[in-house]
C-alpha cells in the first residue's frame, strides 16, 4: 500500500504529493521528535521508577499478582521499570507501528519478553478476556500522555477508557494525581504575541498609524496553547499580579471525565495592573501521598530547586480575551474552561458576575483570519517598532515620487509602509487566500484599498496586465513566507525575484539586496539533548545499540538499573 505525504517545497512555494510505500522508514521522524529529550530527563525518569515500585509494593502487600497496563509505552521504558520493580506482568500498549516495532525489540534484548506483551493498538481497541488481547483487568495504570498543557494528547478520554473496561476498580495509578496551577500576570512582550499593536510611521508629511481591524482586535486568537520555556523569561518582561493558586486536579486513580466542564477560582492581585495573561504549568504527584513529585514550575515558583531542563515539557501562556484593568485587593474570578483536549480561561471581575461563571463558554477560535496568517513569533515581530523603524529607514532611502513597488511577502505591512513613505503605486503579491483576505481587511481598516493593489497569484503566474502594464522600480521583500519552516526556507524570496524579472525596471532597486547564511559550533548544556544518545546519569545505565549505527538511524538509549532502549 502506497500513502501520498503533502508538503510544502520551500524554494517554490508550492505544495507537493510525496509518495511514500509501506517502507517509509519513520525512524528519522521519530528521532526529530522529542523522544531524546524525554528520554534524558532524570528527574522523570526517576520519579517514574520510584512511583511505580511502590505502586508495584503497595499490591504485592495485599497479597495480589501485580499486573500492569502501561498506555503509550513508547520504547517500553515504564513496562520494563515495572518488571525490574517485580511486576508478574504487564500490558504496553503503542498505538504507532514503528515505535511498537521498536518497543519489541528492546523488551527482548533486555531479557523482559516473558514479562511484558506489546500490543499495537489503540488503547480503546484493546480488548480483555481469555481470547482477549489482555487476560484480565490490570490494577496498576501507568502512562506518559502528558504534554505541556498536561490532556493536549488526549490523556482524559484515555484515562476514562482504560477505568471503564482495561483496569480494575480501585486500581494503583501511576502517576496518581495531576494538578494544575496558574498565575495572572501583566507582559506587553507576551501581549504582543496575540494583538497586532498600532504601528507608527514617521512620514514627511507627519505621523501615519497603521490600526488593526477591529475583527482582528476583538478576535480571541487560536485555541492552540502557547508554550514556551518560562524559565528563559526574564524577570522584568512581566508583573505578577496574583500568587501562584491551584486551578484544578485530576485523580487518575479514579474514574476520569472527559465531557466538557469549568473550574473557577477567586484571586485577590496583589498589585494593580493589566491583566493580559495566564501562565500555567502542573505537577505529578507519584504516589497518592506526594511525595514523589515531579513539578514544571518555573524558577520564581521554586527559586531553590535545581531546575531540570525540558523541552518535551514546557510552560502555558494563555491570552485572556482582552485585557483588564485590576486593582490590589480587589476580589476576582478566574474561570478556566476545558474540553477534552484544551483548557482556556475567561477573567470576571464583578461579583455579580460570580454565577455567570457556569455558562459555558466557546473554545477560542480565530474569526479575523490574522492569526491563522501569522503564528505568535511573527505577531511578536510586526510588534516590534524598532524592526518597523529599521524597514522605514531602508525605505526611505530608495523611494521616490515616481516609484512602482512591488511587495512579496505572505500579509506583510511593507506595501502600506511604502504607500505611507510616498511611493507612487504599490502592489503585493500574495499567495494564498487567506494573505489576500487579511490584506484587504487591513487596507481598508487603514482606508487604503484604493491605493494599494492586491494580486492573488503565484510570482510566475504574474501578467503584465496585473501590474497595470508597468515596470516595477522597487522590489520588496521582508522576507517572510507562510510556507517557510526554517529561517532558510525563506530564500524564496530569491526564486519569486527570478521569477518576476521579466516585470522589473532595468535599474530596479530589490530590498533585501542579498542574503548570508552564518554557522558556528556551540556547545549546548541542555538543548543538545533533544536528538542525542544518552548518556550515563545516577541510576541510568545508558548504552547506544551498535546495530542501529550499522542500519545508519539515528540512535537514542536510557535505562533504569540496566534496562536500555533505543529507536
Amino acid at each position: 500500500m502506497k500513502t501520498f505525504c503533502g508538503r510544502a517545497n520551500p524554494t517554490t512555494g508550492a505544495m507537493e504529493w510525496l509518495e511514500e510505500d509501506e517502507n517509509y522508514d519513520y525512524h528519522q521522524e521519530i528521532a526529530r521528535s522529542r523522544y531524546a529529550d524525554m528520554l534524558h530527563d532524570k528527574d522523570r525518569n526517576v520519579k517514574y521508577y520510584q512511583g511505580i515500585r511502590a505502586a508495584v509494593s503497595r499490591v504485592k502487600e495485599r497479597g495480589e499478582k501485580a499486573i500492569v497496563l502501561d498506555i503509550g509505552t513508547g520504547t517500553g521504558l515504564l513496562s520494563m521499570m515495572a518488571a525490574s520493580a517485580g511486576a508478574d506482568f504487564c500490558y504496553a500498549i503503542e498505538v504507532f507501528k514503528p515505535m511498537a516495532n521498536a518497543a519489541v525489540k528492546i523488551v527482548e534484548k533486555n531479557g523482559f519478553s516473558d514479562k511484558i506483551k506489546v500490543i499495537n493498538k489503540h488503547s480503546t481497541e484493546v480488548t480483555v478476556g481469555p481470547d482477549g488481547d489482555m487476560q484480565c483487568r490490570a490494577n496498576i495504570l501507568v502512562t506518559e500522555l502528558f504534554d505541556t498543557e498536561l490532556i493536549g494528547e488526549g490523556a482524559l478520554p484515555t484515562y476514562e477508557h482504560a477505568h471503564k473496561h482495561l483496569v480494575q476498580e480501585g486500581c494503583e495509578a501511576v502517576p496518581h494525581r495531576a494538578t494544575v496551577y496558574v498565575q495572572l500576570v501583566e507582559s506587553k512582550r507576551m501581549w504582543s504575541w496575540n494583538k497586532l499593536f498600532p504601528v507608527h510611521v514617521e512620514a514627511e508629511d507627519g505621523e501615519k498609524i497603521i490600526v488593526s481591524p477591529s475583527e482582528m482586535e476583538n478576535c480571541p486568537g487560536v485555541p492552540s496553547v502557547c508554550d514556551i520555556q518560562l524559565n528563559q523569561m526574564p524577570s522584568n518582561d512581566f508583573t505578577v499580579l496574583s500568587d501562584v493558586v491551584t486551578m484544578f486536579s485530576v485523580d487518575f486513580s479514579k474514574p476520569v471525565k472527559s465531557a466538557s466542564t469549568y473550574y473557577r477560582v477567586q484571586l485577590q492581585p496583589v498589585k494593580s495592573g493589566k491583566a493580559q495573561i495566564v501562565l500555567s504549568w502542573w505537577d505529578i504527584d507519584m504516589d497518592p501521598s506526594g511525595k514523589i513529585n515531579c513539578t514544571m514550575a518555573p524558577y520564581w515558583v521554586k527559586p531553590t530547586s535545581a531546575l531540570q531542563w525540558r523541552d518535551h515539557w514546557m510552560q502555558c501562556v494563555y491570552f485572556l480575551p482582552n485585557e483588564e484593568s485590576v486593582f490590589q485587593g480587589e476580589n476576582v474570578y478566574l474561570t478556566a474552561y476545558r474540553d477534552e483536549y484544551s483548557v482556556w480561561y475567561k477573567l470576571q471581575k464583578a461579583r455579580e458576575e460570580e454565577n455567570k461563571a457556569d455558562v459555558h463558554v466557546e473554545s477560542p477560535v480565530c474569526r479575523c483570519q490574522a492569526h491563522l496568517l501569522w503564528n505568535r513569533p511573527r505577531i511578536g515581530e510586526l510588534n516590534d517598532q524598532n524592526r518597523t523603524c529599521q524597514y522605514i529607514k531602508s525605505l526611505m532611502k530608495v523611494l521616490k515620487t515616481d516609484s512602482v513597488c512591488l511587495c512579496i511577502s505572505d500579509g506583510s505591512l511593507l506595501p502600506v509602509l511604502a504607500h505611507y513613505l510616498g511611493a507612487k503605486q504599490v502592489f503585493t503579491l500574495e499567495n494564498s487566500a487567506v494573505s489576500c483576505s487579511v490584506m484587504g481587511k487591513f487596507l481598508k481598516a487603514n482606508h487604503l484599498e484604493d491605493k494599494i493593489k492586491i494580486i492573488e497569484v503565484r510570482p510566475e503566474l504574474l501578467t503584465s496586465s496585473q501590474l497595470e502594464d508597468k515596470k516595477i522600480s522597487v522590489l520588496l521583500g521582508e522576507p517572510f513566507f507562510t510556507t517557510s519552516l526554517l529561517p532558510w526556507h525563506n530564500l524564496y524570496f530569491w526564486y519569486a525575484r527570478t521569477a518576476v524579472t521579466m516585470h522589473l525596471a532595468s535599474d530596479v532597486t530589490v530590498l533585501p539586496q542579498s542574503a548570508s547564511l552564518h554557522v558556528m559550533i556551540v556547545e549546548f548544556q541542555d538543548l543538545w539533548r533533544i536528538r542525542s544518545p544518552c548518556g550515563t546519569c545516577e541510576g541510568f545505565d545508558v548504552q547506544t545499540m551498535d546495530d542501529m549505527i550499522k542500519e545508519r538511524k539515528e540512535p537514542w538509549s536510557s535505562s533504569v538499573d540496566g534496562i536500555s532502549s533505543y529507536c
